[in-house]
């Protein structure tokens, strides 16, 4: 019951200070995407033929934006045909108390690392793939910006919700059909992922072409056992790091995550269970995650083609745990902008990386000793309205 008067509490001060709010004019958009892929790999079995290549519808989505009354609304929500899913990835109602303080309530990302991305490419950099980018949880974000600092403090009652896993459906939050990774129950762990709290602090200093960011992020949260009705701990620390010059980029991120895991017979894990787009995979419990990525922009007057970014990202798993095998993944390609349409031509390699593998999954948890480097060739093609 205390836990029901907080929530009720908090939402009626959050939406008690819109009575304040002055007559705006209202607006609405209506957007969305679609988008296709066109694939040729190269995994374990070492054959490459046209059996092999793939050209498969992607996803499409639908945004909506709206504002009234200084109220705002930011909604997405996604579909795979592919992978048989279909899911919100954020839907939020923000308010802008002035032009340095903003409150967000509902599925809004989390305030971890880099932002929006800490990647240039389509397959993202490591931390995505363990949650800690781009992750989106459903909760209340505040957000003060003053001179060059910013300041962002969450809390996140919960994952965003689940939807359709294989096309069954599900209720509730502990599904794996979503978009961001989150701790999902599976096998003898029905673990879930409760109570976070998230602080970031970055710092920007304007230099000649160019601006520099940095700043530290933490989160820490509950890993609640539903067979047990017990809850542990987990946390996760980053440093990072947003380099702008001229028509170059460099993101840097440094992440240490550890987490207090046990199965439903109160045994102490190394793994536990990671769920997105309809299928879980296991997770080391304790890593160290490097990532480094590099692009350079070109604008260009090609028809309608206006603009090239070439990109080099990096990251590195380092798994804190004895027996355990390191990952990598290592992605170099482009981007090309032609009016609304966005295309990713990427050459994504990866060890013990859980998709580019024949064994899909595999390789956050234990891993294999000398895993091969696997290599896909992929061209994302999207139409964004």
């Amino acid at each position: 019951m205390k836990k029901l008067s907080l929530l009720a509490t908090t939402f009626l001060l959050f939406f008690s200070t819109f009575a304040f709010a002055q007559e705006d004019e209202s607006s609405l958009s209506v957007g969305g995407a679609v988008r296709y892929n066109v694939l040729l790999t190269d995994y374990e079995d070492g054959t490459i033929n046209n059996e092999d290549a793939q050209f498969t519808w992607d996803t499409w989505r639908l945004n909506v934006n709206a504002e009234k009354n200084g109220v705002k609304l930011n909604f997405e929500y996604r579909f795979y045909p592919t992978f048989n899913t279909h899911f919100v990835k954020q839907g939020w109602l923000g308010y802008d108390f002035n032009d340095k303080n903003n409150l967000q309530i509902g599925v809004t990302q989390v305030p971890f690392g880099n932002l929006q991305y800490n990647s240039h490419n389509w397959w993202f950099q490591g931390p995505y793939y363990v949650g800690l980018e781009d992750d989106h949880d459903m909760g209340l974000k505040y957000t003060h910006t003053a001179e060059n600092w910013d300041l962002m403090a969450a809390y996140f009652f919960q994952p965003e919700p689940a939807g359709p896993a294989g096309g069954s459906g599900s209720f509730g939050f502990g599904g794996s059909g979503r978009y961001s990774y989150d701790i999902v129950p599976a096998g003898n762990q029905t673990n879930y992922e409760r109570n976070q709290l998230n602080l970031r602090v970055t710092r920007t200093i304007d230099i000649e072409q160019g601006s520099i960011e940095f700043g530290a992020s933490g989160e820490v949260g509950q890993i609640w056992n539903q067979a047990l009705n017990e809850t542990s701990s987990r946390y996760a620390l980053a440093a990072h790091t947003d380099i702008d010059y001229g028509n170059w980029n460099f993101k840097g991120q440094i992440i240490n995550y550890g987490m207090d895991a046990q199965d439903d017979n109160w045994q102490s894990v190394d793994v536990v269970n990671m769920g997105a787009y309809g299928t879980p995979y296991s997770v080391a419990t304790e890593m160290n995650i490097y990532s480094a990525g590099l692009s350079y922009s070109y604008d260009v007057d090609w028809g309608p083609i206006t603009n090239l970014n070439f990109y080099n990202d990096y990251s590195y798993f380092q798994k804190n745990i004895d027996g355990f095998y390191d990952a990598h993944q290592h992605v170099v390609g482009f981007l090309l902008s032609a009016g609304n349409v966005y295309t990713y031509f990427d050459i994504a390699r990866g060890s013990n990386q859980p998709w580019i593998t024949d064994n899909f999954g595999t390789g956050l948890g234990q891993g294999v000793n000398d895993a091969r480097w696997n290599t896909r060739f992929n061209i994302n093609i999207g139409y964004y309205f």
